[in-house]
């Protein structure tokens, strides 16, 4: 099992599983998950790496914020959080609300970033996405930004049923462990930590103008690897490609966007080699 702690980073505390030793690797999670989704994967790169998976602030059982859901704000808290621990430079690898955090990361500070993956997400509004968003972005982003309150209103009591939905969904239809459904649930259970993950989505046009502008003014320079299933597919390797100098895509078949748990063998049979500095194979 990994280590649990507490990092104070930026006025925030973050909970912060970690194992293994070796070059670091921090694990950056999206919705609806916790440091949790990466269970698999610690088990599989800790025997060859430290690895640090924290919940991002304001979810899981990090303490709460009530600003700083932009990709910006978690950027520096990655950033902080590799300080405080005493590591120089990562391997930085995002999910989902996770993958802009460590897009803008590594765009950031690349001396700090020796190596990103990014998967199944998309970068604000770069383009390359445009055949993915043809009937507009999934029906939640919209739900989960509306009104304040709005989306918290209608799902406090039916937690669970929502979270069952994306956990069934992103693995197409196979479902995730018992014990891993029940901690997710636990996590998006009550309006105060409803309102914290809806605060990511709240804060995504303000991402993506960090994301525009960070662009506008520099590439990507470490080797990333862009990595796609269903839905997103290679839509996230094409907009990477015009701004980034080391790219490698792929796209995992039958595989569904929780990656980590629905192919964790196929996903570190990709992400073992390239953390060590070998190519890829696209």
């Amino acid at each position: 099992m990994p280590e649990l702690r507490r990092v104070p980073v930026d006025g925030v505390e973050l909970n912060v599983a970690l194992a293994g030793s070796g070059p670091a690797v921090l694990l950056l999670h999206g919705f609806p998950h916790t440091w949790e989704v990466w269970t698999d994967v610690m088990a599989g790169l800790s025997g060859r790496h430290r690895v640090i998976a924290p919940d991002l602030r304001g979810f899981g059982e990090s303490g709460p914020a009530a600003t700083g859901y932009d990709a910006g704000t978690l950027a520096e808290d990655a950033a902080a959080l590799l300080t405080a621990l005493g590591e120089d430079s990562a391997a930085v690898v995002g999910i989902d609300a996770g993958a802009a955090p460590a897009f803008l990361l590594a765009l950031r500070r690349p001396r700090l970033v020796r190596r990103l993956v990014v998967m199944e997400s998309l970068l604000g509004g770069l383009p390359g996405a445009e055949e993915f968003l043809t009937d507009g972005p999934p029906w939640w982003f919209g739900f989960h930004a509306a009104a304040p309150g709005l989306a918290e209103t209608v799902l406090e009591g039916h937690e669970a049923a929502y979270v069952d939905w994306f956990l069934s969904t992103g693995t197409l239809g196979e479902g995730v462990r018992p014990a891993l459904r029940d901690a997710f649930v636990r996590a998006y259970t009550g309006r105060p930590a409803l309102s914290r993950a809806f605060a990511y989505y709240r804060a995504l046009p303000e991402s993506a103008a960090q994301i525009e502008r960070a662009v506008a003014s520099a590439r990507l320079t470490v080797p990333t690897l862009a990595l796609g299933a269903r839905p997103v597919g290679a839509a996230l390797e094409r907009q990477l490609r015009p701004v980034a100098d080391d790219l490698t895509g792929h796209v995992i078949e039958d595989c569904g966007h929780i990656v980590p748990l629905h192919r964790p063998r196929a996903l570190l049979a990709l992400l073992r080699p390239f953390l060590a500095g070998e190519r890829a194979e696209a």
